[in-house]
């Protein structure tokens, strides 16, 4: 008889699977614009959930509480810097950046919207800002397959000799989808995929909380290696890293690729609503879920084996029936896949749109624009793998990638895009230098000072973004009467 669990996952991913299919079939014949950004066509809940879904990852339900569960609360920080941030993010960038993006061009790409909010034809701020997203992206993608691996190994033992097959197989799935069905299989199978991840972080701690063998006396202040429920115990490196997550909001792409992709502006009212609270429950879940494991006796030999990043998986196991059990860890495996698409498809645009066709085949047809985006993903995806499948430490640690891929877009684009939405004296150079600026220092505050100062690179690396758009463009002339007007036109009403 098949293993209850293994039938929960393989029903998984028949439905996205099928997602994909659905729109390939449906979308031949349609273009680069459809393929990448599904024609400017999602609603509020498709826009609201998918943007969440691809943001918070595996990591959502695998490295953020096995963190809290290893370390403490200082790791909570983390969670409300993400859910300030997205608020932030949905109430002043989103409807502004959808108005942008359409009164610059219709761009489809945020390197495209970059350059088009100039009036410039220079390539050089697309290349730019294509080779830092095929950096970080890779990265990025690396680590939803090494959550996708992880989970496949718990469900089939078997597989423990040979991670490189589970591996392969997550792999091979987010591939097949997004290479056929593009924006929309996306957006759609991150819909359900960010429904079923809210599902199974409430569930667990519901459950647990029935649960009578907890011990509660781990937070018990005069028990010896007792739990600090005082998040403002925490050391300032702690709240500071944890706020500073807030900030890599404003800079990225499959994130801000989600607003630009609605019917409208008004849409995201709604939209922003339902992203917001959504995240708010799903990082609350999962604080109540590493807190309540560290009070049940499964967790106490996670910790001990330095294998906390299972704490949800051990818990679905052990609390669940089989198939409930399957269905539940196929969320973490919708958590990785849901942000890995969403990276492949961002990443494989940027490169069609911002490099290829720019730069080497500026007559290139729709339908080679396509394909080429689809090799891309490819290419990226078998990147990934490699990365994913190293024997290094770093490249097997969840939070530490997803750390390393945030910190980078959120110091090279989060400032650049504040400024081109808020400023109408950015300059195109200045913004050049705003995405330098930030990637750079952030690449080399994680080289040499994160460890000793023990301040996450981000928040240096937006600092220092900020400041080298703002000083080159106070130095460059002022923008033209032109750009200036693209401005005004979109802050008006005229667009919706």
């Amino acid at each position: 008889m098949m293993n209850p669990q293994l039938l929960a996952f393989i029903c998984y991913f028949i439905v996205v699977l099928g997602i994909g299919l659905f729109f390939f079939f449906k979308s031949k014949g349609s273009g680069e614009k459809d393929y990448f950004l599904g024609g400017r066509s999602m609603g509020p809940w498709v826009t609201a959930l998918s943007a969440q879904a691809s943001d918070m990852s595996g990591w959502l339900l695998m490295g953020f509480p096995g963190s809290i569960l290893a370390f403490g609360m200082g790791k909570v920080w983390i969670g409300i810097g993400l859910a300030l941030g997205t608020a932030a993010n949905w109430i002043f960038v989103a409807r502004r950046l959808r108005k942008f993006s359409q009164a610059a061009n219709d761009s489809i790409t945020i390197p495209q919207y970059l350059s088009n909010r100039f009036l410039t034809k220079s390539p050089a701020l697309q290349i730019i800002c294509a080779i830092v997203f095929l950096v970080f992206f890779t990265v990025y993608v690396a680590s939803s397959f090494v959550a996708g691996q992880k989970v496949f190994i718990q469900v089939v033992p078997a597989l423990e000799s040979r991670p490189e097959i589970a591996l392969l197989i997550f792999a091979a799935i987010i591939i097949v989808y997004t290479f056929l069905g593009g924006f929309k299989a996306v957006c759609w199978t991150d819909f359900f995929q960010g429904l079923m991840m809210l599902a199974a972080l409430l569930a667990v701690p519901f459950v647990l909380l029935a649960v009578k063998d907890l011990d509660f006396t781990v937070f018990n202040a005069t028990k010896e290696g007792a739990l600090n429920l005082n998040p403002f115990a925490a050391s300032w490196q702690d709240i500071a890293s944890g706020l500073a997550w807030g900030l890599g909001y404003f800079g990225m792409p499959h994130i801000l690729v989600r607003f630009m992709s609605t019917k409208n502006s008004k849409v995201l009212k709604k939209s922003a609503t339902i992203g917001i609270v959504w995240v708010v429950l799903s990082l609350g879940a999962a604080i109540a879920m590493a807190l309540l494991g560290r009070a049940y006796s499964v967790s106490a030999s996670l910790v001990d084996a330095g294998q906390q990043e299972l704490v949800f998986v051990k818990l679905a196991q052990d609390i669940f029936p089989g198939f409930i059990a399957g269905l539940l860890l196929s969320a973490i495996v919708a958590a990785a896949m849901s942000t890995a698409d969403s990276q492949l498809l961002v990443a494989s645009s940027s490169f069609t749109s911002d490099i290829y066709k720019p730069v080497f085949r500026k007559n290139a047809s729709d339908k080679e624009i396509l394909w080429v985006g689809r090799i891309v993903v490819l290419i990226i995806a078998v990147i990934a793998y490699f990365i994913a499948n190293s024997k290094g430490e770093g490249a097997q640690s969840i939070m530490n990638m997803v750390e390393n891929a945030w910190g980078g877009f959120g110091a090279s684009f989060g400032p650049v895009i504040i400024l081109s939405l808020f400023w109408k004296r950015l300059t195109y150079k200045g913004a050049i230098a705003g995405v330098v600026g930030g990637a750079v220092t952030d690449v080399l505050w994680l080289m040499f000072l994160t460890g000793k100062t023990g301040v996450y690179e981000l928040l240096p690396g937006f600092v220092v973004g900020a400041l080298c758009a703002v000083v080159v463009s106070l130095i460059d002339k002022k923008p033209s009467k032109e750009v200036e007007a693209l401005y005004e036109k979109a802050v008006s009403n005229e667009i919706e």
